[in-house]
């Protein structure tokens, strides 16, 4: 098992567990269906990504899924129910038990807390070849998009976020709108001609951006102010297309509002925006589960 501690300022405190599932059978993680159990919180975006990949492949019978609460239930962002987990993987594990994980059921400890490791092992060992979510030749592409996301739709550094920070100056606030803007329209283009990211096919790639758009209508926009907001909406072809996908039977029914409001207000200590009144696209129509 390889135990890699978390750089600096990660939202993510505590030992990443990095192990990974292989063909051969003398790997200490064969890949055999029902070994394996995924962990996930509903509100969690990598746990987002990995449900909807999960459901793509359709995985349910090779793969069970724990559900986990939507607000984490104990110290540092953890789950008390993965602490029985982390301590049976970690010699006098203190940290805190964060999802998403990914378990084996038959010695009762962790393989992976990785998302990018675990989606790629469930695409390869599992998939089965339905959809090809990694086509060879586009890897370099979808690690740029995870790149992209990262940087302007993902955690505190992001540049959604900067621009929603009301303890940041203005000039700082309208260089991240700015860039986050430049993003947003590239993507918009890109859009405008193909039906997916990187071409005819529906990828890995996808699930990246899908899940950062909700983030962005569903947490950042509550710190930006309505004209921000507005102009992030005006990408047509952008915000189509993540519609499109949340009518997508493997997209949409994972989208749990009422959770994802509740684990962001549960920890979020910025100032509500008037942007936080424009929503963009309507997700409830294809959530299964609506606030309230």
């Amino acid at each position: 098992m390889s135990v890699t501690p978390l750089a600096a300022g990660s939202a993510r405190p505590g030992p990443a567990f990095r192990g990974r599932l292989g063909r051969d059978s003398r790997s200490g993680h064969y890949a055999v269906p029902r070994r394996y159990r995924l962990h996930l919180s509903p509100a969690d975006p990598d746990c987002l990504r990995i449900a909807v990949t999960h459901s793509l492949l359709g995985l349910d019978a090779a793969c069970p899924v724990t559900e986990l609460p939507a607000v984490p239930d104990a110290p540092g962002g953890g789950h008390s129910a993965l602490r029985p987990l982390y301590e049976a993987s970690a010699h006098r594990y203190s940290g805190a038990a964060t999802a998403p994980v990914l378990s084996d059921d038959w010695s009762g400890r962790i393989v992976s807390t990785h998302t990018p490791d675990i989606l790629r092992d469930l695409a390869k060992h599992f998939g089965g070849g339905r959809p090809t979510l990694y086509p060879c030749g586009q890897e370099a592409e979808i690690e740029a998009v995870e790149r992209l996301c990262a940087q302007h739709f993902g955690g505190p550094a992001s540049t959604a976020q900067r621009a929603g920070d009301a303890d940041a100056d203005d000039t700082d606030r309208a260089e991240a709108l700015a860039s986050l803007l430049r993003t947003l329209g590239s993507l918009d283009a890109r859009l405008a001609a193909d039906p997916y990211l990187l071409g005819d096919r529906l990828t890995a790639a996808d699930v990246e951006l899908w899940v950062a758009l909700v983030r962005l209508d569903t947490v950042h926009r509550w710190h930006l102010d309505a004209a921000a907001v507005h102009r992030i909406a005006d990408h047509p072809a952008l915000w189509a297309y993540a519609r499109r996908l949340a009518a997508h039977p493997a997209f949409g029914p994972h989208l749990d509002l009422d959770a994802i409001a509740r684990r962001h207000h549960a920890h979020c200590q910025g100032l509500e925006a008037a942007g936080a009144a424009v929503q963009i696209l309507d997700w409830a129509a294809h959530a299964k589960r609506s606030a309230g």
